[in-house]
């Protein structure tokens, strides 16, 4: 009997760093188009500067309460920094920096040339002054560095040019100022007139470098020299426990706090002066405790995500067409649709306008009385947030649970609450550190036989713009057992947390973790029984070790279990007499994989689960997740259709075996299978 002691786990914060890997390998990999892998760069800092703000921020904390700390980790939190720390300066930042030089040698085959400063010529010098003037130099507050004033103000995702001032003369003149790039407000790319058939762009930093005199003139120094810095903040929210105040003011509260967040990685363009850094340093009140990076000119990179697409159609993905549904296409009323049988949204390959029209068409359908809803995380220009505000005015009632705790969506979160509030939508908020995270819609309409219940349930948040480059699934049922099962859920929310019995819906965190293991050891006992026994896994992340541990025993009991997990998995497949029977592939691509489907052999009574969930402590134990059966045994079809479509991914798959961590996955005279592109094929043949 092998110990629990002795199982293996691979470390959650270098899983993670291996899942940015897999998004580096995405921007190094030339059968994407040339500027999507530029994007791919901005996609990888943007996940690295989330790392530092959340699990570095988290393991730092760790440190700070002592013992304490080990009581909360598997691993002693130091080694932990250490060596998270040693692969991105070691493994990752080389290679990002490698690939980025590669893709500029690329660009520049093509005719597209990225220009700094110093490499404009007289025509581009003008546009460059004239659009300065006109747009950037409005934009411009600086921040003198020669007073008491502490810099607690300054953001961590914003990028800020350093200046060095300096007039010589019988007695040398010294200054020192801060400038943030207005990025958020211009954006970080300049197209320049094209000349030759060559194009041309410009970083603003180089623009506000260009112009830097012009910033300064009335100070009179001669020297003027400008040199990128950017900080991250810890981003964990310290909601206070004031029994006074509401969840939205502590959440308010917390946000004011985030801002003025400790310092958890500082980086600087190598080149600046010393009396420059220092002052900074100190203002900034960074220590040699604090990450402090020595880095090059450019920061900031996660603004390539929105690098300009030059109108050159062979270098970006070609529009996805999102197809409609076939039992909603050219449908009078969504309803009936429903009424008749179950259907089955994924996105992105469906149209999410068929959920727009679900609450359009519940907004002025005179027989619907009432329209509840979650929210975690909604677009920008949500057309959910209007039809639940058309919904109201209309006299439907509407209830939203609008999730607060949504982390970096808070400010938004509130503001959407004050909004809907102000349009008669009842708004309902959840508990500090306890997270709504399911993914429910429920509208009550009556009928011949009174009240009937129709609910969607999903694996994704109700975002417009999410849902054309998440891949998710919604299910869209009128079958009351489930149904009115939703409606609990939301009386849940609306009873303070009061137990509810679910017979169909696994809600945690209730009774997740219980029902899983339930399905795990139905499998156990069939493999033991010398009968088929299989598990297939698709999710985001497997982390928590009382799931992975009884997968462990699966496996030893032989049961074949297959793993497509997008991003953490701590679960080490491949390990003789522990994990043989487990083979776990993660794909990243075009697309973002988010979609949750557990599948469960089940004696050959195939048990098909869609949830809000992944097997985190978290959220089996923390949050208000909804898993859902799919009992239309066509959806089912589809759905392990969908699973072996994944399954068979040889291009953009990679293993995740301790031994061959990151290696595509590549099978020797087979054909060639990328999972998404096949997957929209299905879709469009159906």
């Amino acid at each position: 009997m092998i110990s629990i002691k002795s199982l293996p786990y691979i470390n959650r914060e270098m899983s993670w760093l291996h899942f940015n890997m897999r998004v580096l390998q995405e921007a190094q990999d030339k059968s994407n188009p040339l500027l999507e892998r530029l994007k791919f760069l901005g996609i990888f800092s943007n996940n690295l500067d989330e790392f530092y703000r959340v699990r570095i921020a988290t393991l730092r904390r760790m440190i700070d309460l002592k013992v304490e700390a080990h009581k909360k980790t598997y691993d002693n939190p130091e080694n932990i920094l250490e060596e998270t720390t040693n692969y991105i300066k070691n493994v990752l930042l080389p290679q990002f920096t490698s690939i980025y030089e590669k893709i500029l040698e690329e660009l520049a085959a093509h005719n597209i040339f990225i220009v700094n400063e110093k490499q404009l010529d007289d025509t581009q010098a003008a546009f460059v002054k004239a659009y300065f003037d006109e747009k950037v130099h409005p934009n411009l507050f600086p921040l003198m560095l020669n007073t008491p004033h502490e810099l607690n103000e300054l953001k961590d995702k914003s990028v800020y040019l350093a200046v060095f001032m300096e007039k010589s003369g019988e007695k040398t003149k010294k200054n020192y100022a801060l400038v943030k790039v207005p990025a958020s407000i211009l954006g970080r790319f300049l197209v320049l007139p094209e000349k030759d058939g060559k194009k041309y762009i410009i970083i603003l930093d180089d623009i506000i470098r260009y112009c830097i005199d012009d910033v300064f003139s009335m100070l009179d120094y001669d020297t003027l020299k400008a040199y990128t810095i950017k900080f991250s903040r810890d981003a964990e929210l310290d909601i206070d426990n004031d029994v006074d105040k509401t969840l939205l003011e502590k959440i308010a509260e917390g946000l004011k706090q985030r801002k003025r967040g400790k310092p958890v990685r500082f980086v600087y363009d190598r080149e600046i002066p010393e009396s420059l850094l220092n002052i900074i340093l100190k203002k900034l009140k960074v220590t040699k405790r604090d990450r402090i990076v020595a880095g090059d000119r450019y920061h900031n990179f996660k603004d390539f995500m929105n690098f300009p697409d030059l109108g050159m159609k062979k270098l970006v993905f070609s529009p996805l067409k999102q197809l409609e549904h076939p039992d909603l296409s050219d449908q009078p009323s969504i309803f009936k649709a429903i009424r008749r049988k179950d259907v089955m949204l994924h996105f992105p390959y469906h149209s999410f306008m068929h959920i727009i029209n679900l609450l359009r068409e519940a907004s002025i359908d005179p027989k619907v009385v009432e329209v509840k809803m979650t929210l975690y995380r909604v677009a920008k220009n949500s057309n959910v947030i209007n039809s639940l505000i058309n919904a109201a005015r209309n006299g439907k009632s509407v209830t939203v649970f609008l999730e607060l705790q949504a982390r970096f969506d808070e400010e938004a979160n509130i503001y959407w609450s004050k909004v809907l509030s102000e349009e008669g939508v009842k708004v309902l908020h959840g508990k500090p550190g306890f997270k709504v995270h399911s993914k429910l819609i429920l509208i009550r309409r009556k009928e011949k036989n009174g009240v009937i219940n129709y609910a969607n349930i999903g694996t994704g948040n109700f975002n417009e713009q999410t849902a054309r480059v998440y891949t998710d699934i919604s299910l869209l049922t009128a079958k009351q057992d489930i149904a009115t099962e939703v409606e609990s859920v939301f009386n849940l929310f609306e009873t303070n947390y009061s137990f509810e019995q679910f017979n169909k819906l696994v809600v945690s965190p209730f009774s997740l973790r219980s029902e899983i293991t339930k399905l795990i050891n139905r499998e156990i006992k069939q493999a033991r029984q010398h009968k088929k026994a299989h598990i297939i896994l698709k999710l985001n992340s497997l982390v928590d070790k009382k799931i992975i541990n009884k997968l462990y025993e699966a496996s030893m009991a032989g049961v074949k279990i297959q793993i497509i997990a997008r991003g953490i998995c701590v679960l080490v497949p491949g390990v003789k007499n522990v994990s043989e029977n487990i083979e776990a592939v993660s794909i990243v691509g075009r697309f973002l994989e988010h979609t949750r489907i557990y599948y469960f052999y089940n004696g050959g009574d195939e048990k098909f689960l869609i949830s809000s969930a992944d097997l985190m402590t978290r959220n089996i134990d923390h949050r208000i997740e909804v898993t859902c059966p799919v009992l239309d045994k066509n959806i089912q079809k589809q759905l392990l259709d969908i699973l072996n479509i994944q399954l068979k991914d040889n291009t953009k798959a990679r293993l995740l075996n301790l031994n061959s961590y990151n290696f595509y996955k590549k099978e020797e005279q087979a054909k060639k299978v990328n999972a998404q592109k096949a997957t929209y094929k299905y879709f469009k043949q159906a």
